[in-house]
């Protein structure tokens, strides 16, 4: 049976009658939605006010957001969501729109997915080597990162036109407010940031021919960005002024600022959602050729740290199995998956090989067979396998994490939406073999409206914010069993790979 203890904060205090509202609009990548958050001294509360499909077309160019359905469903939050304090908003990384000298978007943003990038790396590095760009911006290796879809996009008619870029909580923002800026966190995943002085990688920039002045200039978190237009008052039934202000605008950092860590403790963390990022939160990056070799990213968080963390495909393999099965009952899968004999199979759950779209199922049976591994065959053993597999890679992350890192863990914290599957947060805990502390489910919300609530003056710093959490979040624990020597043999037969 899984062991878990719970652990409930005590719910909110004596200061009600000084509890502000804030809107947290979080965008993921196949929904959104708007949060209302209610914040003071001792109280932390969030309620959905409004969730709206996020459904990417496949148009005759390739694979592209419908960012103008995104913005309807933003101002459809906004308007149920109430009179706020102000609002926030987060999403994915990497993609921008490009707008025009009069301000005009220059077609749909171009989905990370999408093939344009393909091949493009190469090139990349035959002008700037890979150790070199890796030293210069600390960003592990992904081929939809903006440096490269910017590389891509070079002999565009789009590009040669575009004035300004703006990643896509910046673009939306620019929308609500007609004020234009480049939210550092987020900017900090384009491969064009050095993430030791915070600011542009001007000298790479340089070398590849981009052009660092279609950005706008840095925001930091908890900076204004500006005050919601009269028309997006009168549209959403908002009474003005109402602020927009610049939070952890990438998702991961705002849920990264949102794990429920107390002062002083030593723990590692795993955001799990279509992604999972898993890693260590630093005050320095880490910018060694053996760090790059490992794959790992130094991507920028609240109050001058750095999320060290690597990049692993996460749950969107479930989620695909799933689709391509007809949406079966996913508790029900769970518990079938649970009976499974453990560690049959295990794949590369961070490998290439499962990032686009389709035939998930197929190609997780044909990896298995490809390495002479037991083939899963019903929908309860594919489940199992993808979820060892994601335990599997956890452990490598927070395993090398720590080595490359020279900082210990003691427990790892799991936010995002993976906090509902107890199956994989006990394997985690398993592989690990350390305690896994889980929730909050809502942690990128959570963290955009501590965000907001900090620049308003309700709440501390960083650590003030976790307080508040660690008191006021249901937490669930999940103590490991047994030992680890089954996961390590797991993890060196699909090293021999």
């Amino acid at each position: 049976m899984t062991a878990v203890t719970a652990m409930s904060g005590r719910p909110g205090g004596s200061g009600r009658s000084g509890v502000k509202s804030y809107a947290a609009v979080d965008l993921g990548a196949s929904s959104g939605r708007v949060m209302v958050g209610r914040v003071d001294a001792d109280t932390l509360e969030l309620t959905e006010a409004h969730r709206f499909p996020n459904r990417p077309v496949r148009t005759p160019e390739g694979l592209r957001w419908d960012i103008l359905a995104l913005y309807a469903g933003v101002l459809d939050g906004l308007g149920a969501a109430g009179q706020v304090g102000s609002v926030g908003i987060d999403s994915w990384a990497v993609d921008y729109g490009l707008l025009d000298a009069d301000g005009a978007l220059l077609g749909n943003p171009v989905h990370y997915r999408d093939s344009r990038t393909d091949g493009i790396a190469e090139k990349v590095w035959a002008t700037v080597p890979t150790a070199q760009l890796y030293a210069a911006t600390g960003l592990q290796y992904a081929p939809f990162n903006t440096l490269y879809q910017l590389t891509a996009a070079r002999s565009t008619a789009q590009l040669a036109q575009a004035k300004r870029l703006l990643l896509i909580p910046d673009l939306l923002t620019y929308w609500l407010t007609g004020e234009q800026g480049t939210e550092l966190t987020n900017a900090s995943t384009t491969q064009l940031i050095d993430p030791r002085t915070r600011d542009w990688a001007r000298g790479v920039a340089e070398r590849l021919g981009i052009d660092l002045g279609l950005f706008a200039p840095l925001r930091q978190p908890g900076d204004p960005a500006g005050v919601l237009r009269p028309e997006v008052l009168e549209e959403t039934g908002l009474t003005g002024p109402v602020p927009v202000t610049a939070v952890g605008s990438h998702d991961t950092a705002s849920a990264v600022a949102a794990v429920p860590a107390a002062t002083g403790e030593r723990f590692a963390y795993i955001c799990t959602g279509t992604w999972s990022l898993a890693g260590l939160e630093l005050e320095a990056p880490v910018l060694t050729e053996e760090s790059r070799a490992a794959n790992f990213t130094n991507e920028l968080g609240l109050d001058g740290t750095v999320r060290y963390l690597r990049n692993i495909m996460g749950l969107w393999l479930l989620q695909e199995c799933v689709r391509a099965w007809g949406e079966p009952e996913l508790g029900e899968l769970l518990r079938d998956a649970g009976k499974v004999p453990a560690l049959r199979s295990v794949v590369d759950a961070g490998g290439a090989a499962f990032l686009a779209p389709g035939r998930m199922p197929e190609r997780i049976a044909e990896a298995c067979r490809a390495s002479g591994q037991p083939v899963p065959q019903s929908p309860a053993e594919v489940t199992r396998c993808i979820l060892d597999s994601l335990a599997l890679a956890h452990r490598r992350a927070v395993e090398d994490a720590q080595r490359l890192a020279g900082q210990s863990a003691d427990v790892v914290h799991v936010v995002g939406g993976g906090t509902r599957n107890a199956l994989l947060c006990q394997l985690t805990a398993d592989a690990c073999g350390l305690p896994v502390v889980a929730g909050p489910t809502e942690a990128a919300a959570l963290g955009n409206v501590l965000v907001q609530a900090w620049a308003d003056g309700l709440v501390g710093d960083l650590a003030g914010m976790r307080e508040l959490l660690v008191r006021t979040q249901p937490l669930t624990r999940y103590e490991p069993r047994g030992d680890t020597a089954r996961w390590r043999a797991a993890q060196a037969r699909l090293a021999g790979v």
